[in-house]
């Protein structure tokens, strides 16, 4: 039977059992699946055995320093908006060894062999504005003369299942960033939840040959399945909070504006805002030895443009004060980042008002900052 096409790409149906078992082939065949799971009162992208693992039927509320799991009453699996991160975590992990030495007889030392590497990882449920995230982490780790080959593998191996936002987060402002909530590209296989009483079903197109494999032996979606799925996007695209990122570009021209003062006396540098962003890439190197320096190691970490000791030079750190912290970490995200990168470094997922402790709100501040808003 031929695929039902949608803009002419072949488009088809899994039910429940169908995603389960699409995941369950994906372990038989080497993958290390990550998905969505419910953890800790949260829902975190973790290792998962089968669809039994995913969220079915919990939501989110999110909105400024507020993040609370509530029970859906329609059984959604995908219908929990985003984890508190981003599947950074997989592909630029928080902690890595680059090398580990042991001393020798004659005085010297010799490098123990790299680790072998993992099995390639499958991702269920990635987000538009995730994918645009992972877009810019692969551009960070890419496009310069010196290339993070770890990051540049996992990617290349991974493979990436998408979901469709059925629903807009009240933090949500992917729209104004243009990176969703639809998704257009990045993905193998793209899903869109459709739930219609008690038709449950998942919508799946393939964005590669590999996509397009694993979809193969699938049924063909109905008309009415395909109508349905554009309308879920829809539905996502209203009520979205909204920055304008060209007026954002001049967040760098105010150094001196008195809200950063304002923000400061809020602000507790806590870091959450970066370690839960899906771009933010710095780091911090660490050796460290045993007790008889016989054996040594160096490991990159995650860091921080909020911790003190992160802009240290000889003699002590250049950014002392809170709203110089704060300064530099917006002004990176929305305005010199495109001078970098020709994009910003911000996607509009909304991770940083969910998790900043005092509820700062990044489109709150770059709007009075820029006078698109009230002081």
């Amino acid at each position: 039977m031929a695929k039902a096409k949608s803009d002419g790409v072949a488009v088809s149906v899994l039910d429940k059992d169908g995603l389960g078992d699409f995941i369950k082939n994906l372990r038989k065949s080497g993958y290390q699946v990550f998905g969505p799971r419910r953890d800790n009162d949260a829902v975190i992208y973790d290792l998962i055995d089968g669809a039994d693992d995913l969220p079915a039927g919990w939501g989110s509320e999110q909105k400024g320093g507020h993040y609370r799991l509530r029970q859906r009453d329609d059984g959604a699996w995908f219908g929990y908006g985003l984890g508190p991160q981003g599947w950074k975590r997989q592909l630029y992990p928080p902690r890595q060894k680059l090398f580990a030495a042991t001393r020798t007889d004659g005085g010297g030392f010799t490098l123990a062999p790299p680790a072998p590497p993992a099995p390639p990882m499958a991702f269920i449920g990635v987000r538009a504005c995730e994918l645009a995230a992972i877009a810019r982490q692969a551009k960070v780790f890419g496009d310069r003369d010196f290339a993070d080959p770890g990051y540049q593998r996992r990617l290349a191996d991974a493979l990436i299942v998408a979901v469709q936002c059925g629903e807009a987060l009240e933090t949500c402002f992917c729209a104004s960033m243009g990176t969703g909530p639809e998704v257009k590209s990045g993905f193998d296989i793209k899903l869109t939840e459709v739930i219609d009483n008690s038709h449950h079903v998942f919508v799946a197109e393939a964005g590669t040959p590999r996509g397009a494999k694993l979809l193969k032996a699938a049924k063909p979606a109905s008309q009415a399945d395909i109508k349905a799925a554009a309308q879920v996007v829809k539905n996502a695209e209203t009520q979205q909070k909204h920055l304008d990122p060209a007026a954002a570009r001049a967040l760098a021209t105010n150094p001196e504006h008195p809200r950063w003062d304002q923000v400061a006396a809020r602000c507790l540098t806590c870091g959450n805002c970066t370690m839960v962003c899906p771009t933010c890439f710095c780091t911090t190197v660490e050796d460290v030895t045993d007790l008889k320096g016989d054996n040594a190691e160096r490991w990159r970490k995650w860091d921080s443009c909020f911790t003190s000791d992160f802009s240290y030079i000889h003699g002590g750190a250049v950014r002392t004060e809170t709203r110089s912290r704060y300064r530099q970490w917006i002004t990176h995200k929305l305005s010199t980042w495109v001078d970098q990168f020709d994009e910003t470094g911000c996607v509009g997922c909304g991770r940083c008002i969910t998790w900043c402790p005092v509820g700062i709100d990044i489109t709150e501040e770059a709007a009075v900052i820029t006078g698109q808003g009230r002081i």
